[in-house]
C-alpha cells in the first residue's frame, strides 16, 4: 500500500466514522451539547447533529473516492482546521480530554498535507491536478500552507 493509499483510507475512514459512531448510530452528548451552544432547542439540535454526520459520511466517501483531488484535501484540512479553532474557542476545555481535537484533526490535517505534496510531486503534468492546484492555491496560500506554491499556467 502506498503512502498515499495509506492517507486515503485514515482520512476518508475517519471522517465517516466521526459521521457515523458519534453522530448517526448514537449521539454523543458532546456534540450535541457543541450544536446546543447556538442557542437550539433539544430537538433542533438533535436534527443538526444528525445532519452533519451525514455531510461527514457523505465528504468521506467522497474523499476516499476523489482522493486525488487537492481541492479536496484542501477543503478537509480546513475544514479539520476550523473545527479545531471552533472547539479551542467555544469548549477550550476539550482541548485537555484524553482523546480530543488536537490528537484527531492534527494528525489527519498533517495526512491531507502529506497527500496533496505527494499528488503535486507525482502528476506535474496532470491537467487535471493543475486546475485543482490553481482553484486551491490562492487560498492555501492565504493560509501559508507549505504546500501553497504558485503554480504555473501554459
Amino acid at each position: 500500500m502506498s503512502a498515499s493509499e495509506l492517507c486515503r483510507w485514515i482520512i476518508g475512514g475517519s471522517w465517516i466514522y466521526h459521521g457515523l459512531v458519534p453522530k448517526i448510530i448514537q449521539i454523543a452528548p458532546l456534540e450535541q451539547a457543541m450544536t446546543k451552544k447556538f442557542g437550539f432547542g433539544e430537538e433542533v439540535s438533535y436534527l443538526i447533529t444528525k445532519a452533519a454526520g451525514v455531510g461527514e459520511i457523505l465528504f468521506g466517501i467522497a474523499f476516499l473516492i476523489f482522493y486525488r483531488s487537492i481541492l479536496l484535501n484542501v477543503a478537509s484540512l480546513v475544514t479539520l482546521s476550523a473545527l479545531l479553532i471552533f472547539v479551542a474557542f467555544s469548549s477550550p476545555h476539550l482541548l485537555m480530554e484524553a482523546f480530543n481535537p488536537v490528537t484527531t484533526n492534527i494528525p489527519l490535517i498533517a495526512l491531507s498535507a502529506i497527500l496533496i505534496m505527494e499528488l503535486r510531486s507525482a502528476r506535474p503534468h496532470n491537467k487535471a491536478l493543475q486546475a485543482d492546484s490553481i482553484l486551491c492555491a490562492p487560498f492555501a496560500r492565504s493560509l501559508s500552507l507549505p504546500f501553497a506554491r504558485k503554480t504555473r499556467t501554459k
